[in-house]
């Protein structure tokens, strides 16, 4: 190898090794990231009981509607209904909404004595789980709103 060649290739080096700023980088925040200390979680932020768990483990049947069946409960119950429900089962609760049109077997009719005769227990826990081809609304509705879809659905067969 050529003397100047080898000086090129000695310089380019040295230029590389000082071009980075090593000293610098090990202070860079996103290098430091480890040392820094996380906020102290509170105990009620992520809870450990309760929650979903607690009803797909429970008898569904033996679950009773903590939201009692008022005109106010009901009226509740109907605007969640038109709000997550109606696409589906339709505005006459009678399964033919326009989207459940594309299912098959099309949804529930709410009105008729199969789904009335069901516990509360077993609508809230088919409501919140999903059922056959019904999607899991306990992730979207709040509990206390499902209880009174429950109500609203107990109206229907009035």
């Amino acid at each position: 190898m050529s003397r100047s060649i080898r000086c090129a290739a000695i310089l380019l080096a040295t230029l590389a090794v000082a071009a980075c700023d090593y000293g610098r980088m090990r202070e860079d925040e996103a290098v430091q990231t480890f040392k820094a200390r996380l906020p102290v979680m509170s105990a009620v932020a992520i809870p450990s009981t309760g929650g979903i768990e607690v009803l797909r483990h429970a008898d569904p049947n033996g679950l009773k509607n903590p939201v009692p069946n008022t005109p106010e409960s009901v009226a509740e119950g109907k605007q969640r209904y038109f709000y997550y429900c109606v696409q589906c089962h339709g505005p006459a609760a009678d399964g033919n909404g326009t989207v459940g049109q594309s299912f098959a077997p099309l949804p529930s009719n709410l009105r008729r004595p199969e789904v009335q005769q069901q516990s509360d227990g077993l609508l809230f826990a088919r409501i919140s789980l999903g059922y056959l081809r019904h999607p899991p609304l306990w992730y979207t509705v709040a509990e206390e709103h499902r209880w009174a879809l429950v109500n609203y659905i107990r109206s229907l067969g009035r």
